[in-house]
C-alpha cells in the first residue's frame, strides 16, 4: 500500500508537468487565436476593392468641378478635377437655402438617431431579458409592423400634423420617427446573446435598481450595437425624402427637399449644379463616419471578443 501511494504521488506531477509544455507548444504553433499575416494577393484585392468603392465619390467631386457642357458631352476630362467647383457651389446657395437645409437635417437626423438608439435599447432589453406576460406576442406585433409600407400611413399622419398645426415644422418629421421596429429587433437580438442574465441577477443581489442596472450593466455591453444602430438610423434619417417632402416646404427644408429644387430652371437642368448639391449633401455623412467610424469598428471588435 505504501509503495502504491508513493508511486501515485511521484507519477502524478510527472504527467501534469509533461502535459503543460505540450499544450503550450501546441498553442504557440499557431492554433486557433493566432493572427495570420495577409499575403500580397490579399492586399491587392483590398486595394482594388477600395478603389472601386471610392471611384463614385471621386467622380462626383470631379464632375462637380466642371461645367454643365462638360458633363453633357461626357468629356474625358471629367476624370480630372477642374476649377468650377466654387462657382457651382455659389449657384447652389443662390438657388436654395442650403445652410438652413443642412442645419435642419442635422437636427432631424441627430434627434431621430438618439431617440431611436435610446428607446430601441430599452425595448430590446425588455424583450431579451425581462419576463412579462405576452412578451412573445408583443414582439411579434412589433416585428410585423416592419412589413407595412410607410406609404400607407401618409394620409392619416398628414391629417394628424395638420390638426395640431405642425405642417412645415421639424417636429412633424422628428416625432413619427422617434423609434423604429428594426431598431427594437436589432437590439433585442444583440442583447439576448451579449448580455448574460447572471450579470443582471448579480446586480439585483447587490441592491441595484433598474435604472442603475441599465446605466452600469446594459448600456456598456450594448454600446457596440448602439453605435452601429445610431449610424444606420442617422444615415436613413438624413437621406429620407418622401415624408419630409410632404410635411415640409422649400422655406424650411431638409437637405433632400432642398435638392429637389436645385439645378432646374428655364426648362433645363444644370447637371453640374445638381452634382455639386449632391456632393454638399454627402459631405456631412462622410465627416460623421470619419469621426465615429473608428469608434464603431473598435466597439464591434471589442464586443466580438469572448474571454
Amino acid at each position: 500500500m505504501a509503495q502504491i501511494t508513493e508511486t501515485a504521488r511521484t507519477s502524478g506531477p510527472r504527467h501534469s508537468s509533461a502535459a503543460v509544455p505540450r499544450r503550450r507548444r501546441r498553442g504557440a504553433a499557431g492554433a486557433p487565436g493566432k493572427q495570420q499575416n495577409a499575403g500580397p494577393i490579399a492586399y491587392l484585392l483590398l486595394i482594388f476593392a477600395a478603389l472601386v468603392s471610392l471611384f463614385p465619390l471621386y467622380w462626383t467631386v470631379s464632375a462637380a468641378s466642371h461645367t454643365d457642357q462638360d458633363i453633357i458631352a461626357a468629356h474625358p476630362s471629367l476624370l480630372l478635377p477642374s476649377s468650377h467647383l466654387i462657382d457651382n457651389m455659389k449657384i447652389v446657395w443662390d438657388q436654395v437655402d442650403m445652410t438652413k437645409a443642412l442645419i435642419n437635417s442635422t437636427i432631424v437626423a441627430g434627434l431621430v438617431a438618439l431617440s431611436t438608439v435610446l428607446f430601441a435599447t430599452l425595448a430590446g432589453f425588455a424583450f431579451a431579458k425581462l419576463q412579462f406576460r405576452g412578451r412573445n406576442a408583443l414582439l411579434t406585433v412589433v416585428v410585423a409592423t416592419m412589413t407595412i409600407p410607410p406609404q400607407l400611413s401618409v394620409i392619416p399622419l398628414y391629417q394628424i400634423i395638420t390638426n395640431v398645426g405642425w405642417v412645415n415644422h421639424l417636429q412633424s418629421v422628428i416625432l413619427p420617427s422617434l423609434v423604429a421596429a428594426f431598431g427594437v429587433f436589432f437590439m433585442r437580438q444583440f442583447l439576448s446573446e451579449a448580455l448574460p442574465i447572471e450579470l443582471i441577477e448579480a446586480a439585483r443581489v447587490d441592491g441595484a435598481h433598474s435604472l442603475r442596472i441599465l446605466w452600469h450593466v446594459v448600456f456598456p455591453i450594448a454600446r457596440p450595437a448602439m453605435a452601429v444602430l445610431g449610424m444606420l438610423v442617422f444615415v436613413q434619417a438624413w437621406n429620407d425624402f418622401f415624408w419630409p417632402l410632404i410635411a415640409l416646404s422649400e422655406q424650411n427644408p431638409t437637405v433632400q427637399v432642398a435638392l429637389a429644387g436645385v439645378g432646374s430652371g428655364n426648362h433645363s437642368v444644370d447637371h453640374a449644379v445638381v452634382v455639386t448639391a449632391a456632393l454638399v449633401a454627402t459631405l456631412p455623412l462622410l465627416i460623421v463616419f470619419a469621426v465615429l467610424g473608428k469608434q464603431i469598428v473598435g466597439g464591434i471588435t471589442a464586443g466580438a471578443v469572448k474571454s
